[in-house]
């Protein structure tokens, strides 16, 4: 969950570093370094807990021309958040950034009598204290011979101190890209640190070795045989990486949430319904599923939970939402005749991605919707649904969010058609309405002003409980989880029917409920349980299609969504739940972007 950058080339390379760190800081992390390789001093290490603002001060004062190093932000799993225990590692010539698990780490220390060598608490400085047992002049020798004692995950970028302008790289799940330019050669965990000096770029392949120079990459695998690695171009620019004006991402990626669904949906209607062939997904791979297995984590894993509403409603095949990491640990019920159906904003959670593993074990066909082109899910998946959201910077998803819930819509559509469970007409009007989820959304975003003044009151609460039936249940879930990683307010989601079984001994004077009431079928019901909550001294805040702003018994404030057919109504209620946590977390005057204890991509367990 860490930011890796390195950089050789032409040019100085100490504000490259900290300017691509900072491009990185989105991903969470608690302490920055970099690590110089100066001609006349050799390595120059310079490391901080802290923001990549105080690195950046701390590091005024080195005044060398090195042209080649690398940077990193920690994200602390090993050891405290301490200076000592910051990336880079040096231990003897040998002086790397790392990204990931060593799982073997303490029997490697045993196992080699490293003790002495480590200065940390890290499992990172074990490996560097390694390479450097076993160097002899060879970096690419001594690479290979200590992979293969590594257990765990890694994304490695290495510098030897004898070996000047030069930065070696190799990984193991956890992932990094590179890209040549005309300015020299960069390599990344993520793209937004690439992009100023170039659009073109590959997935660093699962345990080969990169030799960067200052013009050029050279990839070999662990046999020494020269790979071509498949060249990517990135489809958005460094402007969608910046604020364009707005206070925070999160705000600038809720307004965005219309475009990325135009850029998602429209590409795969032809016709009125829709059409998947240009992504390589053929009517063959749905006709003889007899049920579909949906894998995911947090926020996509509650998009996954729409999805099954809306496929067991409508086409009345049987979907199961599973945590990966639970997944994973479990024998599940899955085989030749079940679609696993992987949601990954980054493509590379490394539960979600385990788990699409084990059920290509089982025997499931895997069709993965992700955001990330090139992505590990991605390619290890059978089938592939890209979503168009362009970057998501914000730790707390919004749009991806949105997008794989049309993404889900998308299939269930061609699914119905497929198994000949949809007409034509049916489809074609389920499209429309997926069509016109973007003007929806634009109309909920003028509530904006009411939703800010909503969050100004429940700002200082300390419990909040959302409440719905059906598919509003569903939503809040997503809600409470928004708005505790934001506002860290502990919030909790019940299904309202549930109250009376146990936990409306919560509701207390004053405290905040949220009820989502727009499906009809069950808006009476809801209506009765808002109304157990009121009577009991909740301030209760009702968001649907219907005006009860007049009765004083059924709710304090209103959030009014635009009326619409049913299963759509998800994309208003999305975007009116993220805006509450927003503001709320905008009026307690925290970091909306970086929430305390949260990284962007969990790539470690």
């Amino acid at each position: 969950m860490c930011g890796i950058i390195g950089f050789t080339g032409n040019e100085p390379v100490k504000d490259i570093l900290i300017d691509g760190l900072a491009q990185l800081e989105y991903r969470g992390y608690d302490s920055a370094g970099i690590a110089l390789m100066d001609k006349k001093d050799g390595i120059i290490l310079k490391k901080k807990t802290g923001k990549v603002a105080e690195l950046r001060e701390a590091a005024e004062g080195l005044n060398c021309d090195a042209t080649c190093g690398i940077g990193h932000t920690r994200w602390a799993t090993h050891g405290g958040v301490t200076d000592i225990n910051a990336h880079p590692h040096r231990v003897g010539k040998v002086v790397l950034i790392h990204n990931g698990i060593i799982e073997n780490y303490r029997e490697l220390i045993k196992e080699y009598g490293l003790k002495n060598s480590l200065k940390s608490e890290t499992d990172t400085e074990v490996v560097a204290a390694l390479l450097d047992k076993f160097y002899e002049g060879n970096p690419k020798k001594t690479i290979k011979e200590v992979v293969s004692k590594l257990a765990g995950s890694f994304a490695l970028c290495i510098m030897f101190e004898d070996v000047p302008e030069k930065i070696y790289a190799i990984r193991n799940v956890s992932p990094m890209v590179a890209a040549e330019s005309d300015r020299g050669s960069i390599i990344a965990s993520d793209l937004t640190a690439l992009i100023p000096f170039s659009k073109e770029y590959f997935v660093v392949p699962e345990y080969h070795i990169l030799t960067m120079y200052k013009d050029s990459i050279k990839v070999e695998d662990l046999k020494g045989n020269t790979v071509i690695p498949e060249k990517l171009t990135v489809n958005w620019d460094i402007n969608s990486a910046k604020k364009g004006g707005y206070p925070y991402f999160m705000l600038k990626e809720i307004h965005e949430q219309p475009e990325a669904l135009e850029r998602t949906v429209a590409p795969r209607v032809k016709d009125g319904l829709p059409f998947l062939k240009e992504d390589g997904i053929d009517d063959e791979v749905f006709k003889d599923i007899t049920g579909i297995s949906v894998i995911a984590c947090g926020t996509a894993m509650h998009a996954g939970l729409v999805g099954k509403a809306a496929i067991e409603s409508m086409l009345r095949i049987p979907v199961n939402v599973e945590i990966a990491s639970e997944f994973r640990y479990k024998d599940p019920i899955i085989d030749e005749k079940t679609l696993t159906i992987v949601l990954s904003q980054s493509g590379e959670t490394i539960d979600t991605l385990e788990a699409l593993r084990l059920a290509q074990r089982k025997g499931s066909k895997v069709l993965s919707i992700v955001n990330v082109k090139g992505s590990t899910i991605a390619r290890e998946s059978d089938y592939v649904l890209y979503t168009h959201a362009g970057p998501e910077i914000a730790v707390a998803s919004t749009k991806a969010y949105t997008v794989q819930i049309s993404a889900m819509y998308l299939l269930l559509c061609k699914i119905g058609l497929v198994k000949g469970i949809l007409s034509t007409d049916d489809a074609r009007k389920f499209i429309k309405n997926l069509e016109g989820a973007g003007e929806i959304i634009e109309k909920t975003l003028g509530m904006a002003n009411n939703i800010e003044q909503i969050a100004n009151h429940i700002k200082n609460a300390t419990d909040l409980f959302y409440i719905g039936r059906g598919i509003d249940y569903t939503m809040s879930l997503e809600a409470s989880l928004k708005l505790k990683e934001i506002s860290y307010i502990h919030a909790e989601a019940y299904a309202a029917g549930e109250l009376k079984h146990g936990t409306i001994a919560l509701i207390s004077e004053n405290v905040p409920v949220i009820a989502i009431a727009t499906e009809k079928d069950v808006y009476s019901k809801v209506i009765s349980n808002i109304k157990e909550v009121k009577s009991r001294g909740a301030y209760v805040i009702l968001v649907s299609t219907d005006d009860e702003l007049n009765d004083s018994s059924i709710c304090d404030k209103q959030i009014r969504i635009p009326e619409t057919e049913k299963y759509f109504s998800v994309f208003a209620t999305a975007v009116v739940l993220q805006l509450i946590a927003y503001y709320t977390s905008d009026a307690k005057g925290l970091d909306v972007d970086k929430p305390r204890n949260l990284a962007k991509s969990v790539t470690v367990e």
